[in-house]
C-alpha cells in the first residue's frame, strides 16, 4: 500500500469513527426509532459494541493470522480501558468535549513514540502537535466547572475521562505500530473480543451471576440489532483500516489525519439533540485549534527558488 492510499484510508476511518455520537444519541434519546427503552448504561453499550464488532471480524481471520505475542496482552488491556473511558465520556457529557479530548492523542503519540519507539517528527508535525496541545488546554480550562456541586463533579469526571481516552488511544496507536507485521484483522478481533470479555468479567465480579445475567439480557432484540450495526460500521471497519494504514504511515501522521473525526462527531450529536449538544465557545475555540493543527500539517507549501 502506498502512503497516499493509506492517507485516504485514514480519512475514511475518521469518517466512520465520527458516527459514534450519532449511534450513542440514538440509543439514549427519544426518537422515532424507539431505541432508548429500556435505557442502557454507557458500559453496556461499550460491551455490546465491542462484542459485535469483534464477531464481525472473525470471518476475516485465517489460521496463519492467529498467533500471540506478549505485547498483544498490553494492547488488549489498553484498548479496553480506552473504549470504556471514551464511551463513558460520550454518554455522560458533551460529544464535542469527549471527542476533542480523545483526539489529544497526537500529543501523547509524539511524546510516547519519541520515548519508547524512537519515532521522530518533522518540524511541521511538531508544530501541529503543539497547536493541538494548546487546543486541549483551551477545552479543559474553559469547561472546567467553578462550583463543587454534583454537576460540576460529573463534568470534571467527563473531562478526565476524555483526557484518559486520548492517552490510552495513543498507547493503542503505538502498540499497533509496534505490531505492524501482525494481521490487522487478528489484532482488532483480539482487542474487541478481549474488551468485551474484560467488561463482562468486571461486572460478573461486581454484580454476581444473577446481576450480570440481568445486565446482559437487558437490551431488546431491536437494540441488539442496532448495537451489532453500531459495532460493525463504527468500530470494526475503521480499526482494521487504521491498523493496515499504519504499515505505510507513521503514528504521528496517522493520529494527525484522524483529527478529521472531531469535525463530524459533534455534528451528528447536534442533529439528534441540538439543545443539549450545542458546544461552548471554549470547546469551539479548542476544536478550531485541533483542526488548525491538521491544516498546518498538510497545507501545501511553496518550494523556495533558492534552496538552503
Amino acid at each position: 500500500m502506498t502512503a497516499r492510499s493509506a492517507r485516504w484510508l485514514l480519512v475514511l476511518a475518521a469518517i466512520l469513527w465520527s458516527t459514534g455520537s450519532l449511534f450513542m444519541r440514538l440509543l439514549q434519546r427519544p426518537t422515532a426509532l424507539g431505541l432508548d427503552a429500556p435505557p442502557l448504561s454507557e458500559i453496556q453499550i461499550a460491551f455490546y459494541r465491542a462484542l459485535f464488532a469483534g464477531l464481525c471480524l472473525v470471518p476475516l481471520l485465517r489460521r496463519a493470522d492467529i498467533r500471540f505475542r506478549p505485547a498483544m496482552g498490553a494492547l488488549v488491556g489498553m484498548f479496553a480501558v480506552m473504549n470504556a473511558l471514551y464511551v463513558s465520556a460520550l454518554g455522560l457529557g458533551s460529544a464535542a468535549n469527549a471527542i476533542f479530548l480523545q483526539n489529544s492523542s497526537p500529543v501523547w503519540v509524539f511524546f510516547l513514540g519519541w520515548w519508547l519507539l524512537r519515532e521522530k517528527a518533522d518540524r511541521r508535525s511538531l508544530s501541529a502537535i503543539l497547536i493541538a496541545f494548546l487546543g486541549v488546554v483551551v477545552i479543559v480550562a474553559g469547561n472546567w466547572p467553578n462550583g463543587s456541586d454534583a454537576g460540576g463533579a460529573q463534568q470534571i469526571d467527563v473531562l478526565l475521562m476524555g483526557i484518559g481516552s486520548g492517552a490510552t488511544y495513543a498507547g493503542v496507536v503505538l502498540l499497533l505500530r509496534f505490531l505492524k507485521d501482525e494481521s490487522a484483522a487478528w489484532m482488532m478481533t483480539l482487542n474487541l473480543l478481549g474488551t468485551a470479555a474484560m467488561l463482562a468479567v468486571y461486572f460478573l465480579v461486581k454484580l454476581g451471576p444473577e446481576g450480570v445475567w440481568s445486565w446482559l439480557t437487558a437490551p431488546t432484540a431491536k437494540q441488539l440489532l442496532f448495537l451489532a450495526f453500531f459495532g460493525g460500521i463504527q468500530l470494526a471497519a475503521p480499526y482494521v483500516i487504521f491498523a493496515r494504514s499504519l504499515r505505510s504511515v507513521s503514528p504521528n501522521e496517522a493520529s494527525i489525519i484522524t483529527l478529521l473525526e472531531p469535525v463530524l462527531n459533534p455534528l451528528w450529536a447536534y442533529l439528534i439533540d441540538p439543545q443539549g449538544e450545542t458546544p461552548t465557545w471554549w470547546t469551539v475555540a479548542g476544536g478550531a485549534l485541533l483542526l488548525a493543527a491538521l491544516a498546518w500539517r498538510y497545507a501545501p507549501r511553496k518550494k523556495s527558488a533558492y534552496p538552503v
